[in-house]
């Protein structure tokens, strides 16, 4: 479902800053780390294509992707209701900066990625400011408030998907809905062997090794790591277990405080994909990073938790039994995930133990994680690639919007 033909004015979208005055103009929003990696990729392939200049809102990697950056994520990259409300200035203040400077520029369209708390307000202003908006990696509304799913159909000239049992969903609700593949595919990979990993990083390939991924915003580590903490220490005890904390990007060991006394735990910086590939087990916050297991083959448990508030708030709108990627893809539990009450020391350790102790079990979800790679691949070509071919389509055929969002 597209905009009707445009009628503004053909100067809409250019930008001097390009070198060449009849190239667009695209704004481009991540809030979040994951959101910042992909849109740094698709900003490169639509310049290749375009030629355009994109500003907007992104961390370091859409910055090196050539992004001019008016605002940065981490202003407003939360999680939680009491998060959100502490940091109510601070989102306002960025969303006004985004709207002043899409006033000044004119964009020819926005592309924005994920975070709907964030963009679907900021859709509702960039449609009846006649800029057509773009959904690069839809919301999970699927999963839970369903009926939010009008507002991208009102708001969004196009949807693009990246899991395959999205594209039903938005399409039965009348959404111009695309399914491009996950842009992981293809670009996660590990760089080393085990025995290289180890040999690096001063372990022991015959011994056990357990890698941790406690979450990439501090906020979200202070609610998970110590949980992971207890359970860690407790199967130290009873097993010769090396334990490898992967910092999530953007941090570094002395945001994850001191390791209780007597555990040994190695942080490594830059090197998640090489930590998980090389752990026989892992314990991931659910999120990007348990898809990116999965694209390893990498056994792992799924953990999370969010404050009380929030999660009494969030509980009623759920749709789904499962909370973890891996599962939601495979459409069956193939990962154990302990979320919120579940997620205890003692529940960690047992699920954890069980694929430790068991080769057949730890095999069983490589063949698993093999089925769900699979069924991420897109239909034609890389998902940036195809996201960014679709893009540029629409920007040649809707070079302006169309009419005003009727509220």
């Amino acid at each position: 479902m597209s905009y009707p033909a445009p009628s503004a004015a053909p100067a809409r979208g250019s930008h001097q800053s390009t070198g060449n005055p009849a190239a667009p103009t695209i704004l481009i929003s991540a809030g979040e780390s994951s959101g910042d990696l992909h849109a740094a990729r698709l900003a490169t392939a639509l310049r290749e294509r375009t030629g355009a200049h994109l500003f907007g809102m992104g961390g370091p990697l859409m910055r090196a992707a050539g992004v001019e950056l008016v605002a940065d994520s981490r202003e407003v990259s939360v999680v939680g209701l009491t998060e959100i409300l502490h940091r109510l200035p601070q989102i306002w203040k960025v969303f006004r900066t985004l709207l002043r400077e899409t006033r000044l520029r004119r964009p020819a369209l926005a592309v924005l990625v994920d975070f709907p708390g964030f963009h679907l307000h900021l859709a509702r202003e960039l449609r009846a400011r006649h800029i057509p908006n773009i959904y690069f990696i839809t919301p999970q509304f699927w999963a839970w408030r369903p009926w939010r799913v009008r507002l991208i159909r009102r708001r969004f000239a196009l949807a693009l998907c990246i899991f395959p049992f999205e594209v039903d969903f938005f399409r039965k609700a009348g959404v111009n809905a695309e399914f491009i593949g996950h842009p992981l595919v293809g670009a996660v990979r590990a760089s080393m062997t085990r025995d290289e990993f180890c040999a690096r990083r001063g372990l022991d390939p015959t011994r056990p090794l357990l890698t941790l991924l406690p979450g990439s915003r501090p906020r979200e580590v202070a609610h998970i790591l110590p949980v992971v903490l207890m359970a860690c220490d407790q199967m130290a005890r009873g097993r010769d277990l090396q334990i490898v904390l992967a910092a999530a990007p953007g941090m570094k060991a002395a945001d994850y405080g001191a390791f209780p006394a007597g555990l040994n735990i190695r942080v490594v910086e830059d090197g998640t994909y090489d930590a998980l590939a090389a752990a026989d087990v892992s314990i991931v916050s659910s999120g990007t990073a348990t898809v990116e297991a999965a694209l390893l083959g990498a056994p792992l448990v799924v953990v999370y938790r969010v404050s009380k508030t929030t999660a009494t708030f969030v509980r009623p709108m759920l749709r789904t039994k499962d909370f973890a990627m891996p599962n939601l893809i495979a459409g069956r539990r193939v990962v154990p995930e302990l979320i919120q009450d579940d997620f205890t020391p003692e529940a960690v350790v047992r699920e954890t133990t069980r694929l430790l102790d068991s080769p057949d079990a730890r095999s069983a979800m490589k063949s698993d994680l093999a089925e769900i790679e699979a069924r991420l691949h897109g239909p034609s070509g890389d998902a940036i690639s195809r996201a960014a071919s679709l893009i540029a389509e629409f920007l040649a055929a809707h070079a302006t919007p169309g009419p005003k969002e009727q509220s």
